[in-house]
């Protein structure tokens, strides 16, 4: 397969320069082809909506947005999905079940949507990256939906870094090889599932297996959702040869990749007559949740950068472009064709926390963050690896666990807590510092997810271990935000991804002091991590 774009003739898939009406219709509010953003509708006003779909790893959500990616009153659903893993390193889901379950939500979405129905004009998806489930010629799932935290795979990794010049397949696909990515995961499939590997006919991901649920034939993968493959050869936008040669699947099974704005149209007969509205209307390809996350956070050049912590946590800047170096430690990704998404992933954050509470048996949050805020900076002679998920950035090793050192029988629970709420700190800290040469000299950090938000002391904290001011998105759903922005550029409807300036809460300023405190405890915990995993 070449990089160019690919042939969709007889798939119903329309490519950005083949949707000329959509964009007409739209372009009433934009003049002489800028957009005009001196007097935008107000809400009860609005010409149309698009409907966006976010598909996480706890949950789906669904909703109507207008043409300012304003979130409509009474139109966001959600259900619950929840991927837990398992003793034996398994993080897996039902690939039928969550087609159902996205199903049921895309049926509330409309029927809140009520009138305003008729004015959907197209339909945005974000997934969890990367997925994988393998499914038969008629496009039924064989294989669960394998997610990127399954870490099965371990020693098939260690087999390909011996095989392959790593350095150079790392600058190739932005990714290094590790559990989370596709390449471990074929041959650990191969190896351990033969038979159940042979019958799969075609390999997709969540977004490219709803699409083919929906519209009953193949759609391509974004190169957004590809780019988390570890499977993408980020330059030519193709999949990555050198790679297919060393593994025991044929491109052919893997889907067709194209920008994430050659939508789908044309539901098939089923889903026409249970959602009329959009029978017609184009279906952009998925876009990777974390892209989806920078650009609703506004984080959509280097002069800002993305700061998460939810369950998990991520570091991550959007740059112009396809092919900037990657620093070990890191990742490249996409949004779309014309961007790269650089930065690091943590599978510390909120589950650390969630871990230790119910571990140590902790009291409710609101107590916690008054008995925090008393105790000294760095105080309990603890250092901590709080690998309790594993680690992906900044070292990526797939055997890293969790590690406290300087326990004594005066450590009490709460400086265990605060020991590993710092932890988490000094690893966003070391994949900020590996990120510093592609920010702006002047450039903001701007923080979402629900631990912080829940947290003040840990904002607090991350602006101290950072040693810069952190700001906080006041704007809810990020995610689903970034999703309908995207949809609405795929329109023409907007030119840029930054037309509306996000509306940030005050900075969390960092304590100089503190900070100085906090630079030596991550030297210290750098020097565990050597012994204990590995420089």
């Amino acid at each position: 397969m070449g990089g160019g774009r690919p042939d969709h003739r007889g798939l119903g898939v329309a490519g950005p320069d083949e949707l000329p009406q959509l964009r007409r219709r739209h372009l009433g509010a934009t003049r002489g082809g800028r957009a005009a953003r001196s007097r935008p509708p107000p809400l009860a006003r609005a010409l149309s909506f698009v409907v966006v779909l976010d598909v996480g790893s706890s949950s789906v959500k669904g909703a109507l947005y207008d043409e300012r990616a304003r979130l409509v009153a009474g139109t966001l659903v959600r259900e619950a999905s929840p991927i837990h893993p398992r003793p034996d390193g398994a993080t897996e889901g039902d690939a039928a079940e969550l087609g159902r379950r996205v199903d049921r939500l895309v049926d509330r979405v409309m029927a809140a949507a009520g009138k305003r129905a008729a004015k959907v004009r197209a339909v945005g998806l974000d997934v969890l990256a990367i997925t994988l489930c393998g499914v038969d010629d008629g496009g039924r799932p064989l294989t669960p939906l394998y997610t990127y935290a399954d870490d099965r795979a371990q020693a098939d990794v260690a087999a390909l870094r011996r095989e392959l010049d790593v350095p150079t397949v790392y600058q190739r696909t932005g990714c290094p090889l590790h559990t989370a990515y596709l390449p471990a995961r074929f041959r650990w499939l191969r190896r351990t599932q033969p038979r159940l590997f042979g019958s799969v006919r075609r390999w997709l991901d969540a977004g490219t297996l709803l699409h083919r649920r929906w519209f009953g034939r193949d759609v391509p993968m974004s190169y957004s959702v590809a780019s988390w493959s570890g499977l993408l050869d980020r330059r030519p936008l193709r999949w990555d040869q050198g790679l297919l040669a060393t593994l025991p699947v044929d491109e052919g099974t893997l889907p067709r990749l194209a920008d994430y704005t050659d939508a789908a149209r044309g539901l098939s007969r089923t889903f026409a007559r249970r959602w009329p509205a959009l029978a017609d209307v184009p279906f952009f390809l998925g876009v990777g949740d974390g892209a989806a996350a920078n650009v609703g956070s506004g984080c959509v050049d280097p002069r800002r950068l993305a700061l998460t912590v939810g369950t998990t946590g991520a570091l991550r800047i959007v740059l112009p472009g396809t092919d900037p170096d990657v620093a070990p430690g890191l990742w490249a990704y996409r949004v779309g064709k014309r961007e790269t998404l650089l930065g690091g992933a943590f599978s510390e954050g909120g589950s650390v926390f969630a871990w230790e509470r119910e571990t140590l048996r902790l009291p409710p949050p609101s107590r916690i963050e008054a008995e925090l805020r008393k105790l000294p900076p760095d105080g309990h002679g603890l250092t901590v690896l709080p690998f309790v998920a594993g680690e992906r950035s900044p070292g990526f090793a797939p055997h890293a666990r969790a590690c406290i050192a300087g326990l004594s029988s005066a450590t009490t629970p709460l400086q265990i807590l605060q020991a590993s709420l710092e932890a988490v700190c000094y690893r966003f800290a070391l994949v900020t510092r590996l990120l510093g040469s592609h920010l702006a000299a002047r450039h903001e950090v701007v923080a979402s997810g629900g631990a912080l938000a829940q947290s003040p002391y840990w904002r607090q904290l991350m602006a101290d271990v950072l040693g810069e001011p952190v700001l906080i998105s006041r704007e809810q759903e990020l995610t689903s935000r970034g999703t309908a922005i995207l949809a609405w550029r795929g329109l023409g409807v907007w030119k840029s991804l930054d037309e509306i300036a996000l509306k940030l809460a005050r900075a969390c300023v960092p304590d100089p002091r503190r900070s100085e405190v906090y630079g030596a405890a991550i030297e210290r915990q750098q020097r565990l991590y050597d012994r204990v995993i590995g420089g």
